[in-house]
């Protein structure tokens, strides 16, 4: 039963002398995200904080612009039921990884290894380095967009902070563009290779429209949409069918507008909060999988 998982957990805790599940922040600060792999201060602080969530969308979108990625994504996954729980797992593993400790990246990748395992070309080195790139591509837009535009020097630092995402999907690490110059030329190539499919389109169909998700998710699917649509780039827009004019440029204009001033109000702490929790969720789930793989007598269960 996960045994992947538990292998991987147990080894990196007797490597960091941890306990399994890793170090959780204080239970007081749950904004303040643990000093794991980002030693800078002001570095962890802005890759912990939650602004690119607005980008989930596009991010999910740019990636099943692959054909390969589509067709895996909508064979095994159940976007039509659970739309949310795609992108709050898929920020999970962005927490664990870039901001986590050594402990919640090695139970990010095992648990998206073991989802990966009947995915026929789920572990194709250009697929899974395109699709670490659009979380970069995303954030840093979506920084952009909401709150102010990113330095280069900040830039270039997220996207070295981002590589390990790479290396967690099985890409090599010097496949991770080295500079955000060269990252933009990736980028650029990789736009021009997309092809949306009728299985990108079935998924975008359970994404933007679910049916069966809950009523708070499907209460914000309206802004969910325009904002996504909206941040796309044109190309990408045109191969999906999506209707864009002036009209709807100009709801995307007053959305972002919108989005911009409750950010500006809200404070730090408060945009830093969903990373340690979602990483205090996984950690307890691996505690949870840990707990019910160990037998009485301490000998493991067969999974």
């Amino acid at each position: 039963m996960l045994r992947r998982v538990q292998d991987r957990v147990r080894r990196m805790s007797a490597v960091t002398g941890r306990r399994t599940g890793g170090t959780a922040p204080d239970r007081h600060r749950a904004s303040s995200p643990a000093a794991g792999r980002v030693a800078d201060r002001d570095l962890r602080r802005f890759l912990a904080d939650s602004t690119p969530v607005v980008a989930g969308g596009r991010a999910i979108l740019l990636q099943i612009a692959d054909p390969v990625v589509a067709a895996g994504v909508r064979r095994h996954s159940d976007f039509a039921r659970r739309p949310q729980q795609r992108l709050a797992h898929t920020l999970m593993f962005v927490y664990a990884v870039v901001i986590g400790t050594d402990t919640d990246a090695a139970v990010a990748a095992s648990f998206v290894d073991r989802a990966h395992r009947p995915v026929a070309g789920a572990d194709d080195e250009d697929r899974q380095l395109w699709v670490a790139a659009t979380l970069y591509d995303s954030a840093i837009r979506a920084h952009a967009l909401f709150g102010a535009p990113v330095g280069a020097a900040r830039a270039q630092a997220v996207l070295d902070a981002y590589s390990p995402i790479g290396t967690a999907l099985r890409v090599p690490v010097d496949r991770w563009p080295a500079s955000v110059d060269a990252f933009e030329h990736y980028w650029d190539a990789g736009l021009d290779r997309l092809e949306v499919t009728d299985d990108a389109r079935g998924v975008v169909r359970d994404l933007l429209h679910p049916r069966f998700a809950p009523l708070w998710v499907r209460a914000a699917m309206p802004l969910v949409r325009i904002v996504t649509v909206g941040m796309l780039p044109d190309t990408v827009r045109a191969q999906y069918g999506f209707a864009w004019g002036p009209r709807e440029q100009r709801r995307f204009r007053r959305t972002v507008t919108g989005v911009r001033s409750v950010r500006r109000m809200l404070p730090g702490w408060v945009l830093r909060i969903p990373g340690p929790l979602l990483l205090r969720a996984m950690r307890r789930t691996a505690d949870e999988y840990a707990t019910s793989a160990r037998p009485p007598h301490g000998r493991p269960r067969r999974g």
